[in-house]
């Protein structure tokens, strides 16, 4: 899991996209911005996974799967 929490882009896509170096099957992310949530949701997509997304107060988990 990564909290991407106060940080603003493109840093959660860079956190993310070395997060995801050994391309784990699942993984989460927690962002807290409109711009973060729709960056790595369209990385994660463009790398082959399929993002669901979970809205829980001003954060939001992505959930990527492959």
């Amino acid at each position: 899991m990564l909290d991407t929490s106060g940080y603003s882009c493109p840093e959660p896509v860079l956190m993310t996209k070395k997060a995801l170096k050994d391309r784990p099957k699942d993984f989460v992310v927690i962002v807290d911005n409109v711009a973060s949530r729709e960056n790595v949701t369209r990385y994660a997509e463009a790398i082959g996974y399929t993002v669901t997304t979970k809205a829980e107060g001003a954060k939001w988990t992505l959930t990527l799967t492959r």
